[in-house]
């Protein structure tokens, strides 16, 4: 399993803490500067890529949910 930047650690956590979660929603959790929405979208597909998300389609969305456990 690939290791995880510090972001993608911290955006995580929120997703273990929510269990299903929409990339808006992360991007209301996070604390200091927030990234773009766009940048935190790629993020999270990074994490998909890593295996440790999936999401569901809602149209045009993705609701993401975590694959492992903390």
């Amino acid at each position: 399993m690939q290791k995880l930047t510090n972001k993608e650690e911290e955006i995580m956590k929120i997703i273990w803490q929510l269990e299903k979660v929409f990339v808006k929603e992360i991007r209301a959790k996070l604390s200091g500067d927030k990234p773009h929405y766009n940048t935190l979208s790629t993020i999270v597909r990074n994490l998909e890529e890593k295996k440790y998300v999936s999401h569901e389609a809602f149209g045009n969305t993705h609701r993401y949910y975590p694959v492992i456990s903390k």
